[in-house]
């Protein structure tokens, strides 16, 4: 499977550019380059830095899990949801 057009899709939504991410990133923005066009393949680290740099933490969800963001957002909102109430001494 081919991720490189969800990595962009990702650092384009957070109005990133190449550059602004490959700062945020810690690697050249020509890696940044070849990480979108497939050209390199993403660590599993990288792939989780990426979705926090560009807080697409739900993006990352749906395709590790080959799930619809929708089904993704859903998750991460529930699962925020249920923490919150643990938090706040909701649930024991």
């Amino acid at each position: 499977m081919e991720y490189g057009a969800r990595f962009r899709k990702m650092r384009k939504r957070a109005g990133l550019s190449q550059e602004d991410l490959s700062g945020v990133m810690h690697m050249s923005r020509s890696n940044v380059s070849r990480l979108e066009s497939n050209k390199l393949k993403i660590s599993f680290d990288d792939a989780i830095k990426w979705a926090q740099a560009t807080n697409s933490q739900d993006m990352l969800i749906a395709l590790v899990c080959n799930i619809d963001i929708a089904s993704a957002t859903q998750i991460v909102t529930e699962s925020l949801k249920l923490v919150g109430a643990i938090l706040l001494g909701g649930l024991i």
